[in-house]
């Protein structure tokens, strides 16, 4: 069920009815709504991935009580253990089996020796990765004593399983988003309407901007070896923009559907796109994931507070597990590995903290200085999305190899694609539109919020309705 289909509108509307009105000031009753809500929402993909989400919601909602009983330090470690390894154990069948099953037999073969081992048919659960460590935080937590756990199974399930962020994000804290299942919700009309404006945003993120994008992307990496330099980087260009479009996208409308029901979601994106340089890139891109490997597996491995070797090796580790977060395939470790060495100058020169507000740019020498950091910044990133991108990471380091060797920069693409020069229009009016709202969370606000509410909806109304309406490119992690 997608946010941008007829069928979640047809649901959400259901929801909503029924959510602000016949359960109207009754908390548990809105809860259990919730929560049978958001089980038929997941189950509309495939009903027999229900029992994963459940089981993994019980193991963690017992242990999570279980933790506060002991004082045996060995007990409690014994509980979080069971923990991370279920749900370690969860998503490395699911999503790595195939993977090292693949491997091992390439492996041997390269050795000469035939094997007999066979990969599985498994099917890859929407969202097990964003749940999972949902979950997993929530123990942790629990575990340091950051977080008192609580003893409604109904509103950690709901936690666990709650709709508007349940397949791609953002990965909620239990500490920010569980005490809102208890607190009684009262109707804003002005929150519900901020949330409509991130929702229409998210949405022309989506269908306008992610979906133009996927068609010149798909034709451009299927046909990579007849392209030229300047299609080739059309190429990652386009695919810098679909992605984002893509992700933050559904990010916004899983914010603003929140509100329209009463909660509060963290912000997930913060126009990553003008950074001004890689540490801060990863401070505005995928919020959640970044704090979550941070305060996870960063911090308690030494985070920067250690000596410049082991200070490396936290950022490789920290990189490697969240490329292989990403997807079983070497094109994402190569990605995270990638952006580690991307990452390291900033924190060796300790220029990691540099840039903490907005970007603004001056018509001025250290204005074009910015203006310089923020477009290479953006162009390492993309090149970085080759390998996002590609199917195989041979495929990528062809396709690179031909984008700096090809040295062919006729416009090659933008003659033969239909609407290409339109495309590149359409993507300038959206990076003008983000510039100018970058200290916001939408462009719906000031004395242009109107102008930009009525281009934002003819693009939607002229181009939308073009859109495949394509799953979301994070479902697939």
């Amino acid at each position: 069920m997608l946010f941008n289909s007829f069928i979640f509108l047809v649901f959400f509307t259901i929801v909503f009815i029924f959510y602000w009105f016949p359960l109207k000031n009754k908390t548990k009753a809105q809860n259990v709504f919730v929560l049978l809500a958001s089980y038929i929402f997941y189950g509309w993909w495939d009903w027999r991935f229900l029992g994963l989400i459940i089981l993994s919601t019980i193991i963690d909602y017992v242990i999570g009580n279980q933790l506060v009983k002991y004082k045996s330090i060995n007990k409690r470690k014994c509980l979080l253990t069971i923990s991370i390894a279920f749900n370690l154990g969860l998503l490395c069948y699911f999503k790595y089996a195939n993977f090292f099953i693949e491997n091992w037999i390439s492996a041997w073969e390269s050795f000469g020796i035939s094997s007999n081992a066979s990969s599985l048919n498994i099917i890859l659960p929407v969202g097990i990765s964003f749940y999972t460590f949902q979950t997993m935080s929530y123990t942790i937590d629990v575990y340091r004593g950051k977080l008192k756990p609580t003893h409604s199974i109904v509103n950690f399930a709901a936690f666990v399983a709650f709709f508007p962020q349940l397949v791609a994000g953002p990965i909620e804290r239990a500490s920010h988003l569980l005490p809102q299942f208890s607190i009684k919700r009262k109707f804003d009309y002005d929150y519900a309407v901020s949330g409509l404006y991130l929702i229409i945003w998210g949405f022309f993120k989506k269908v306008v901007i992610a979906d133009t994008c996927a068609t010149y992307v798909n034709t451009i990496f299927d046909n990579y070896e007849n392209m030229n330099t300047l299609s080739l980087l059309l190429g990652a260009v386009y695919f810098a923009f679909q992605i984002y479009g893509d992700f933050s996208g559904y990010s916004d409308m899983a914010i603003g559907l929140s509100r329209i029901l009463g909660f509060d979601l963290k912000q997930n994106f913060n126009k990553p796109y003008f950074a001004r340089n890689i540490a801060e890139f990863w401070r505005r891109w995928h919020i959640s994931l970044s704090t979550w490997f941070r305060d996870y597996l960063y911090i308690p491995l030494g985070g920067s507070q250690v000596s410049n070797i082991l200070k490396i090796r936290n950022i490789f580790t920290i990189f490697l597990v969240s490329g292989f977060w990403h997807g079983a395939n070497w094109t994402f470790i190569f990605w995270g590995l990638l952006n580690a060495f991307y990452f390291l100058p900033s924190m060796l020169l300790k220029t990691n903290r540099k840039y903490l507000d907005s970007a603004s740019i001056q018509f001025n020498k250290n204005g074009l200085f910015l203006f310089f950091n923020i477009i290479s910044t953006f162009l390492l990133v993309s090149l970085a999305w080759v390998f996002f991108r590609a199917n195989t990471i041979k495929e990528a380091f062809i396709y690179l190899k031909h984008l700096f060797s090809n040295n062919n920069y006729s416009l090659q693409y933008l003659t033969i694609e239909r609407y290409n020069i339109e495309a590149l229009m359409l993507l300038f009016i959206f990076v003008l539109i983000e510039w100018f709202s970058r200290r916001f969370e939408s462009p719906f606000v000031g004395k242009l919020k109107k102008f930009y509410l009525l281009v934002i909806i003819i693009l939607i109304s002229t181009l939308g309705v073009y859109s495949n309406h394509s799953d979301f490119i994070y479902f697939q992690f």
